[in-house]
């Protein structure tokens, strides 16, 4: 009950913010609903971009897969890190100049067509079709990551997992449908504090009250007699594919859209520097703090002799925090550190159904369905409309995860690693060379973002996740009794392969076409004219 209540005051506090900014925005245009404004502070700017990026992954799929597979994952924490950082510190305020120079962009897709004059929409097509992919597959995993705290807070939806899914989509959509940008920044500016306050607290009780049976690290069969597999406890021991892999997921950062926005929406450039301090110490932290739980769990005996590892290893090892706040807090605390998972799980979702939303109505169907001519208030209406489609997809690729353990989309770290690499790899080259190379032209934007996106899914089809059903033959009968899946891995994530063709592609394609004329290298020269700050 006590976790219980903890969970309604959140819930009552989330929707009370989408409520406040319903009612304040009235009247407002697209550029109040999916950007802000241009309104939004460095700390609430910091917080929500960051609170953004990590998603419910941060709490389950990150330190699960740690947990299962050793000190190796630790590697994709640094990646993390090391571009979240590199995101901040060269990125995020050109960004926030050129878009302002390139005709006042709200959206990623519109800027990359304003930053070269270009009347074409072939670009503005192009993202929106990626975005509507990678963000509904995106939202698809805070669902299950959300679906998964409410079952185990609320012991009637155990049994219910579709009906909690359901509640836990309509929260997401309530207050991301009245608010719009300003209620998703302000509540995942809070969800940050909560996320941050979370995995700070865990593990520090976890090694005053637990204890350790290093056996643990070894592989080890558990209670239902499956195999576990050793934990690696040396990150430098781990293959070069692994380091290699671990390291691509911080090229994601530069092609992230929910995460760009950000830098395009805070009112002066000169404010990110306060913005890039808090965001840097707040994924260092947080990362790091989830690597520890993962450590720590791998080899935590609970107070009753049950072990961690027993319990959750190999199949339910998205839930160790779960597990472990659900054992060693009482019931109210329990609940609000639960209420962590839900933030993670939410404060993406919300961004990303905006920006999904902000991509169609701004870039398709405004400039090419209604000719310019739609009212302030039919875009913001198509917007919502938007919104209640993706997260309605989302919900039934969720729903075949919750029906089939063994699918794709019941695996969190798999769906967030497909889109984030998919992101990474279509967008972040061609953001990158968009900000830093004068001589960049449309032509090789657009070849850029397609070729990134071919390269990156082609490497995921061929080489990472291939399943080869072979037949298993009957010796005595010679008939097929079953198949054999067999899959093709080189252990390279499909960001790195994905991202250097991306920007070989660029590069190639803009030095053979026509450099930009004039009107671009004005844009150019306003971007980078430092004495404005506006």
């Amino acid at each position: 009950m006590d976790k219980l209540i903890a969970f309604i005051l959140y819930f009552v506090v989330v929707l009370g913010i989408g409520i406040f900014f319903f009612f304040k925005s009235k009247g407002g245009d697209e550029k109040e609903y999916f950007l802000g404004g241009r309104q939004m502070g460095p700390f609430v700017t910091a917080m929500s971009a960051q609170a953004s990026d990590m998603s419910g992954w941060l709490l389950m799929g990150f330190p699960g897969s740690l947990f299962a597979f050793g000190m190796g994952q630790v590697w994709i924490g640094i990646g993390l890190a090391l571009g979240t950082a590199g995101n901040w510190i060269f990125v995020a305020t050109r960004l926030r100049r050129f878009s302002k120079a390139s005709g006042d962009s709200i959206t990623l897709p519109q800027y990359l067509t304003n930053r070269f004059a270009s009347q074409s929409s072939v670009l503005k097509v192009v993202c929106a079709i990626i975005f509507l992919i990678s963000f509904t597959v995106y939202v698809a995993s805070g669902f299950v990551a959300g679906t998964a705290v409410f079952t185990s807070v609320i012991p009637t939806l155990a049994d219910k997992p579709h009906l909690a899914m359901i509640f836990f989509a309509i929260l997401i959509l309530m207050y991301t449908f009245l608010g719009g940008y300003k209620a998703v920044c302000w509540t995942d500016f809070f969800q940050g504090i909560m996320m941050l306050i979370a995995l700070l607290a865990v593990p520090i009780v976890m090694k005053a009250v637990g204890d350790f049976d290093p056996v643990y690290y070894e592989a080890f069969t558990n209670a239902a007699g499956k195999d576990v597999a050793a934990f690696g406890t040396n990150p430098f021991a781990a293959p070069w594919t692994e380091i290699v892999t671990g390291l691509g997921w911080g090229l994601g950062y530069f092609g992230m859209p929910h995460i760009l926005v950000r830098f395009m929406s805070i009112e002066k450039p000169s404010q990110i520097k306060k913005s890039a301090t808090v965001a840097i110490i707040w994924v260092v932290l947080t990362l790091g703090a989830a690597a520890v739980i993962a450590y720590l769990g791998r080899t935590y005996v609970f107070a009753d002799g049950t072990s961690l590892a027993e319990i959750l290893l190999p199949d339910d090892r998205k839930n160790i925090f779960i597990e472990i706040v659900g054992r060693i807090f009482p019931g109210f605390i329990a609940g609000v550190l639960l209420s962590a998972i839900i933030a993670a799980a939410m404060s993406t979702a919300d961004s990303q159904l905006l920006v999904a939303s902000s991509a169609f109505t701004s870039d398709i169907y405004k400039p090419l369905l209604r000719k310019n001519s739609a009212s302030d208030k039919e875009m913001l209406w198509v917007g919502r409309i938007v919104v209640l489609v993706v997260a309605v997809v989302a919900f039934f690729i969720a729903r075949q995860g919750l029906d089939n353990s063994e699918s794709w989309a019941a695996d969190i770290m798999n769906m967030v690693e497909n889109a984030w690499g998919l992101f990474g790899a279509s967008f972040g080259p061609v953001v990158i060379l968009s900000l830093f190379w004068k001589r960049f032209n449309y032509a090789g934007a657009v070849a850029g973002i397609i070729g990134g996106a071919v390269a990156d899914i082609a490497w995921l089809l061929l080489f990472t996740t291939t399943v080869l059903k072979l037949p298993v033959i009957d010796e005595a009968t010679q008939q097929v009794i079953a198949y054999k899946a067999v899959i093709s891995d080189t252990g390279i994530y499909e960001i790195v392969p994905g991202f250097i063709a991306g920007l070989i592609i660029a590069v190639v394609v803009t030095l053979a076409t026509k450099a930009p004329g004039k009107e671009v290298e004005a844009i150019y020269a306003k971007a980078t004219d430092t004495s404005i700050d506006d």
